[in-house]
């Protein structure tokens, strides 16, 4: 009897275990299933199990493709063929409306060779940094069943993180992917606006959202954004990275980079938590000790008080639109309270906007976009600050709070100008407070230089190893004997 425990093997081991033979893809299947099983029920992650397909698809799995027969989740946002399709609103819940075809990015999940198993759970429509809604419950983080997994990829972060899956597709539209990989120990890259096409025609937020990955290594994050990147026809502004590229980058040496960091807005130094600050400074430190020049820099534009106004300003339209074509599907207006409150905030707030402002915002972040690259264009190669301004909140943050509204909109203040600027930016876990909240750093690069990001990554990764670190609640009594 051999004793192979895949629970924590990351995707890119999956998959050489069924490339040797010593583990089939049903095998990786079933024992995805017996975890799921037996987490989930405490996590809630998924919104949605497709075991029975996952089963017959793992049967006749392509053995040539890249990550063949490994297990992975969709998030709940995003189109499955033959699936529950209602974007995390308890109206089209309700309604049983299921989706007749895979959007391209899950397409492109199945033709690297990954066998779907389950749909990820997602707040109404990605609108909140907490997976939380009236369609689906709390997902909770898998460290501490007391704080919040993030958002809106909170279900695929739950569930990478306790090691039912070694990596889920998600989304960043302003942190959406970032911030859950920061609150669960895992690696999340925010490509280049383009480097993966959502598929023409797809909404985007302007282009501020783009498809990704969580992963618990670099490697998973390398390979799978490679997998399944490339354009489409009707794509706009798509960066061209010849194929291989940042697999390529994982043992590449970057050279002495010139790095900038950042703890906290400078006028605003008592809204980054002293935790988050630290982790900052030491990840300073570390890269210094690699080689590289690190000095306290930043781009000015970073902390414009006008960046987050006109990011939400493309962001209101885009949730009316949403909000219409829910009402076209159920075939009449959707009243006020069938949706969850942060949509209501931002629908009303679309609807009072008049064209001309869309117009204006949107020009006003094209001119962000030319300042922010004149920092990286003045000699900087990356930049290293926090994901979001403090370890991850406790469940229900921020609607048990005062202003929580408000507060939901200011912790962007790291992430959501990347969305605008359309420029790749990696959450990496850097340690945990005393009381077990993880904690992360994020680099951010030069438009298209994602390799770059690997790469860095990578050289951190190799210093201060991540992986080995996992959450008590998801280690089993006893390893899973075959």
């Amino acid at each position: 009897m051999v004793i192979i425990d895949t629970q924590w093997l990351d995707a890119t081991a999956q998959a050489e275990l069924v490339r040797s033979g010593e583990v089939s893809s049903r095998e990786l299947i079933e024992d995805a299933i017996e975890r799921i099983e037996r987490l989930d029920p405490e996590l809630n992650a998924l919104n949605h199990t497709r075991f029975d397909s996952a089963r017959i698809e793992a049967n006749g799995v392509n053995s040539d493709a890249q990550f063949a027969g490994v297990p992975t989740l969709i998030k709940g946002l995003t189109a499955t063929a033959g699936d529950p399709h209602d974007r995390g609103t308890a109206i089209l819940k309700e309604l049983g409306v299921t989706s007749s075809s895979d959007a391209l990015i899950a397409k492109r999940f199945r033709d690297a060779g990954f066998i779907v198993v389950g749909r990820s759970a997602a707040p109404e429509l990605g609108l909140v940094s907490t997976t939380e809604s009236k369609a689906h419950g709390i997902t909770r983080n898998p460290w501490r069943l007391d704080l919040t997994s993030g958002g809106s990829s909170g279900g695929a972060s739950s569930a990478v993180a306790s090691g039912m899956v070694p990596a889920a597709h998600g989304g960043d539209g302003g942190g959406s992917l970032r911030m859950p990989a920061a609150f669960c120990h895992l690696v999340g890259l925010k490509p280049s606006h383009g480097l993966i096409s959502a598929g023409p025609g797809t909404p985007d937020r302007w282009g501020h959202s783009v498809p990704g990955v969580l992963t618990r290594t670099v490697r998973d994050t390398a390979g799978i954004v490679d997998a399944v990147s490339g354009g489409e026809p009707g794509d706009r502004g798509r960066p061209v990275l010849p194929a291989g590229e940042l697999m390529g980058a994982l043992h590449r040496d970057p050279g002495r980079l010139r790095i900038g960091f950042v703890t906290a807005p400078p006028d605003q130094i008592d809204a980054v938590d002293p935790a988050v600050r630290t982790a900052v400074v030491d990840a300073a430190r570390l890269l210094e000790n690699l080689g590289h020049d690190v000095v306290e820099a930043h781009p000015d534009a970073l902390f414009d008080p006008h960046n987050l106004r006109a990011f939400f300003d493309s962001l209101s339209v885009t949730v009316v639109q949403a909000v219409d074509a829910i009402g076209a599907q159920v075939g009449r207006q959707v009243e006020y309270d069938e949706l969850d409150e942060v949509t209501r905030f931002w629908e009303s707030r679309g609807r009072a906007m008049s064209g001309l402002d869309l117009a204006d915002s949107l020009t006003w972040i094209g001119g962000l976009r030319a300042r922010m690259g004149q920092w990286w264009a003045s000699g900087y190669d990356l930049l290293l600050c926090p994901v979001f301004p403090t370890p991850p909140p406790t469940l229900s943050w921020p609607w048990t709070e005062p202003g929580g509204i408000q507060k939901s909109v200011d912790v962007l203040t790291f992430t959501a100008p990347f969305n605008s600027t359309g420029q790749p930016a990696i959450s990496i876990p850097f340690g945990f407070t005393e009381d077990d909240a993880p904690l992360a750093i994020q680099l951010v690069a030069g438009y298209a230089r994602d390799d770059l990001l690997i790469s860095v990554a990578a050289q951190l990764e190799m210093e201060r190893p991540w992986a080995g670190a996992v959450p008590k609640m998801a280690v089993p009594a006893e390893p899973h004997i075959r």
